[in-house]
């Protein structure tokens, strides 16, 4: 049997309106570039050696009706003008040949800056808890290197995506997704 190990993986993110939640939802999909797809979501690890391309050459490897796996934030609200935000973050050991841990993060009234930083903080804590390592996001980071220093000699690099939206001014559903999808070949 083939490996479902993916290979690849890239980020998306999405924001969709309609009257109808679940068409709100199908709309952020359509609007992230994965909608023709039957996405199945899965817990966080980001497998060894796997390679992030950006979203143009994802897209591309996707095919109506596939299965596609995806770690995946989604929140939706009909509240007028209500913030809203989804989003993803990585941290993986700058050694490639490690695992590295996806964190999804969703809510309600923080930034896009605030959504990606804690998603990629939480992504960084989640991976350090899985080695043994505690990590504190806040004197671990290193602003100039772009990296989380953990332990004698760990380094994590890092990286998210968000989607933050207000909701529709006439109390349309809107919807915000965020994710990591997963190409096996």
């Amino acid at each position: 049997m083939e490996s479902l190990t993916p290979k690849h993986m890239f980020f998306t993110k999405g924001v969709g309106f309609h009257r109808n939640k679940l068409q709100s939802f199908e709309l952020a999909l359509r609007d992230a570039g994965v909608e023709k797809c039957n996405l199945v979501q899965v817990s966080s690890i980001f497998p060894p050696d796997c390679k992030i391309v950006s979203r143009d050459v994802g897209e591309q490897e996707l095919k109506a009706g596939q299965i596609t796996f995806v770690v995946m934030a989604r929140e939706s609200t009909d509240e007028p003008h209500r913030q809203l935000c989804a989003a993803i973050g990585l941290a993986r050991p700058k050694n490639k040949t490690q695992y590295g841990y996806i964190s999804e993060h969703h809510g309600f009234g923080q930034t896009m800056k605030q959504a990606a930083d804690f998603a990629e903080d939480l992504a960084a804590t989640m991976l350090g808890s899985t080695l043994g390592i505690e990590v504190d996001p806040d004197a671990a980071w290193d602003e100039r290197k772009k990296v989380y220093k953990v332990g004698a000699n760990r380094q994590f690099v890092s990286r998210s995506i968000a989607q933050t939206t207000r909701g529709h001014k006439d109390g349309l559903w809107t919807t915000v997704v965020a994710m990591a999808v997963m190409l096996l070949h």
